[in-house]
C-alpha cells in the first residue's frame, strides 16, 4: 500500500504517554503531549510531531483559503529584524523585555520578530508610491518569538509560536473600513471552520496600537481572558468593557464619622458596618504624568482598571507607601472628604447616581457614612475607570451582563497612520500630495487556535477533532493483523476510502484491541471503523463516531453502497472533504 492518503500506525511517529505530564495544567497541554502531537524542547518552546504538524497545516490552510478568497497576497518576511526599524517606529523600548534582542558578528543589532508592523512598513515605503496601487493586503504565516516571563499552558502561552499576520495599506479611512469589515467576516469564517465556539469582543490594542480593534475569543474555562457579554450582542474583554456597576446606597440623614479600628479593606469595612460591599466606595491614589496627585473612587465591589485610569488622568502611577505618608494619606482610609489641597478627584461613572457614599475619612481607623456628593465633597471628573464584571449593566441595552472565559485566537486592528507617519512611509494621493499610508493589521494565532480547539473538543478519553482539522478523517481498526480475513479486508477498505480523497489511518500494529481503542480515542480520530473476525464472518463492521461515542454495526453491503454513492458524489463535493466524509458516514449508517 503506497497511497499518500493512508497512514500506517506501525510507521507513524506518535509516542504516547500513559499518564499526564506533571508540568501540564490544562487539557490541551496534557493531551497534546500524551497523544504524541508535540514534545517540549525548552520552557515555552515545542516541537510539532507528525500528527501535530498535520493539524497545524490544516489550520494554516483554512486561513490561507479565506485570505486568498479576500484578495490578500501571501509573502514571507524574515524572523530576524534590524533594530533600527524598531527605533524608527518608537517601539524599541516601549515593547519591553518580551522582545528577544541579539547582535551579529559585526555587532549589528537585531531582534527575533514578535510581530512585523515595522518590517512591512519598511518593505512598502520605497516602492508603493501612488494611490493607484492601493488598497493592498499582504499576509504571512510564520514563527514568532516573544520572551514570555512565565510560559505556561502549553501552546496557549509559549515563547515560540505560529502566527498569521496580515497588513493592509489604504489611501482613505473609508477604504480601511471596508477591508477591516472584510477581514472581520473572514475571521468569523476561520473560527467557524475550525469548529470553534467563539465571540468577537471589544478589546485593547496593546503594543500594536490603533484606535479600533476586535479580538476573537474561543470560549473555554482554561481561557486567560475574562469576558462579559449580553444577549443583545454586546461583548468585550473585562479590561475594556464599559463599566456600569450597580452600586447600592447606605442611607443616613447626615454624614457621620465612624470609628473603624483595624479596618483596612473593603471586605472588613462591609462586615464591620453590616452592609454589602456594593454600598461602599473604594479609593486608589497615584500621580499622573505631570506629577499631580490623583485620587480615584470606584464602587467597593469593583476594581480600578489602571489602563482606563491612565487614559482618564493623563497617566497614572500608584503612590508608594512613602508617597502616601508624605501626602498625609492613609491606606484603607482614603476618601474624598478632606483630601490634600490640589488633589484631583476622578470617580467612576457608576457613582454619579449614588448621592451618599461610605468612604474613608482620611484618618487611620475612621470612615464616613452618608458623605453627600456635592455637599461634603466634589468630583473633578467622571470617567469609566472600573474593570467590568458579570452582573454589571450592559452599556448597549441595560440588561445584566453575563461572564465567560476566553482564549484569544485572532485580532483585527485599524492602525491608522501610527507606523507610516513614524517611519515616513508615504504615497502620492489623488491631489498630488504626499500622505502617510492608512494601515490595518490582522492576526491569527495558529498554534493557539490548535490548543483552543482541543480545549473545546475533548473528554476523559482524549481529543475529539472536528473533521475540518483532524489529522485524518477515518481510523480503521483491524482487531487481528496478519490473518487471511481481517487484514486484507482492512487494507481493501483503506484503499477505497483513500481513493475517494479521505485521509485514512490504519492501525496495523500487533497490539491488543483495548490498546488500539484507547489510543484511537486519545488521538481523537473523528470516525473509527472496527473490523474483527466475528463481525466480518457475519458480514458487518462497527462504525464509531468519536464526537458522540455512538457505535453502530453496519453490513458490508451497506458499506459498499455508501462507497458507491460517495464515488458518484465525489465530483459534486470536490475538495470539501469535511462535507464529503460526513456524506459517506450518513449513507453508511
Amino acid at each position: 500500500m503506497n497511497n499518500a492518503n493512508i497512514t500506517r500506525m506501525s510507521a507513524l511517529y506518535a509516542p504516547t504517554l500513559k499518564e499526564d505530564p506533571t508540568d501540564a495544567e490544562i487539557a490541551s497541554h496534557k493531551l497534546l503531549l500524551r497523544a504524541g502531537f508535540i514534545r517540549k524542547t525548552a520552557a515555552g518552546i515545542y516541537t510539532f510531531l507528525p500528527l501535530g504538524k498535520r493539524v497545524l497545516t490544516k489550520i494554516e490552510n483554512i486561513v490561507r483559503e479565506e485570505m486568498d478568497a479576500c484578495g490578500a497576497q501571501e509573502i514571507r518576511m524574515p524572523m530576524l529584524q534590524p533594530e533600527e526599524l524598531w527605533q524608527e517606529s518608537g517601539r524599541a523600548d516601549a515593547y519591553g523585555p518580551e522582545r528577544m534582542r541579539l547582535n551579529d558578528r559585526h555587532d549589528h543589532e537585531f531582534c527575533l520578530g514578535p510581530t512585523h508592523e515595522e518590517l512591512i512598513t519598511a518593505l512598502v515605503r520605497a516602492e508603493l508610491r501612488s494611490y493607484k496601487q492601493l488598497p493592498l493586503n499582504m499576509y504571512q504565516i510564520q514563527t514568532k518569538f516573544r520572551d514570555e516571563i512565565r510560559p505556561r499552558f502549553g501552546l496557549l502561552r509559549s515563547r515560540e509560536f505560529v502566527m498569521k499576520d496580515g497588513y493592509s495599506f489604504h489611501d482613505t479611512q473609508e477604504s480601511l473600513q471596508e477591508e477591516y469589515d472584510r477581514m472581520y467576516a473572514a475571521y468569523e469564517r476561520i473560527c467557524a471552520r475550525c469548529g470553534l465556539e467563539f465571540r468577537p469582543v471589544q478589546a485593547d490594542a496593546g503594543q500594536i496600537g490603533g484606535a479600533v480593534t476586535c479580538e476573537f475569543h474561543a470560549l473555554a474555562e482554561a481561557g486567560e481572558s475574562a469576558l462579559v457579554y449580553c444577549d443583545c450582542g454586546y461583548a468585550a474583554s473585562d479590561e475594556v468593557g464599559e463599566g456600569l456597576a450597580r452600586p447600592t446606597v447606605y442611607d443616613v440623614p447626615e454624614m457621620q464619622k465612624v470609628a473603624t479600628p483595624g479596618v483596612h479593606t473593603i471586605a472588613e469595612l462591609a462586615e464591620f458596618l453590616g452592609i454589602p460591599e456594593s454600598s461602599t466606595v473604594k479609593a486608589l491614589s497615584g500621580k499622573n504624568d505631570e506629577g499631580k496627585l490623583v485620587v480615584l473612587f470606584v464602587p467597593g465591589d469593583h476594581e480600578v482598571n489602571e489602563e482606563k485610569a491612565a487614559r482618564a488622568a493623563g497617566g497614572f502611577t500608584i503612590l508608594t507607601d512613602d508617597d502616601m505618608e508624605a501626602y498625609g494619606l492613609h491606606k484603607g482610609s482614603m476618601g474624598p472628604v478632606g483630601l490634600p489641597e490640589g488633589a484631583f478627584v476622578i470617580a467612576a461613572n457608576s457613582l454619579k447616581a449614588v448621592p451618599k457614599w461610605v468612604v474613608g475619612a482620611n484618618e487611620d481607623g475612621y470612615h464616613y457614612v452618608g458623605a453627600q456628593l456635592g455637599k461634603d465633597f466634589k468630583v473633578d471628573q467622571w470617567a469609566d475607570i472600573i474593570t467590568v464584571k458579570p452582573g454589571d449593566c450592559c452599556p448597549k441595552c441595560g440588561m445584566e451582563l453575563k461572564g465567560a472565559r476566553g482564549i484569544e485566537v485572532a485580532q483585527v486592528f485599524q492602525l491608522g497612520d501610527k507606523y507610516s507617519r513614524a517611519m515616513n512611509a508615504t504615497f502620492m494621493n489623488k491631489d498630488g500630495k504626499e500622505q502617510p499610508f492608512i494601515m490595518g493589521c490582522y492576526g491569527v494565532g495558529v498554534s493557539r487556535t490548535l490548543a483552543a480547539i482541543i480545549e473545546q473538543h475533548n473528554d476523559e478519553n482524549g481529543m475529539i477533532w472536528p473533521m475540518s482539522v483532524a489529522p485524518a478523517h477515518v481510523c480503521i481498526l483491524p482487531l487481528a493483523t496478519g490473518d487471511d480475513l481481517v487484514q486484507p479486508a482492512a487494507e481493501k477498505l483503506a484503499e477505497e476510502l483513500a481513493g475517494l480523497g479521505l485521509e485514512v489511518v490504519i492501525d496495523d500494529r500487533k497490539e491488543r484491541a483495548g490498546v488500539k481503542f484507547a489510543e484511537a480515542d486519545l488521538m481523537g480520530w473523528p470516525l473509527q471503523i472496527v473490523m474483527g473476525k466475528r463481525g466480518l464472518a457475519e458480514g458487518k463492521v462497527e462504525i464509531k463516531r468519536r464526537a458522540t461515542g455512538e457505535r453502530r454495526d453496519i453490513s458490508l453491503e451497506a458499506l459498499s453502497e455508501a462507497l458507491t454513492f460517495a464515488k458518484g458524489a465525489q465530483r459534486r463535493w470536490g475538495n470539501n472533504l469535511n462535507a464529503f466524509a460526513g456524506l459517506f458516514v450518513e449513507k453508511a449508517e
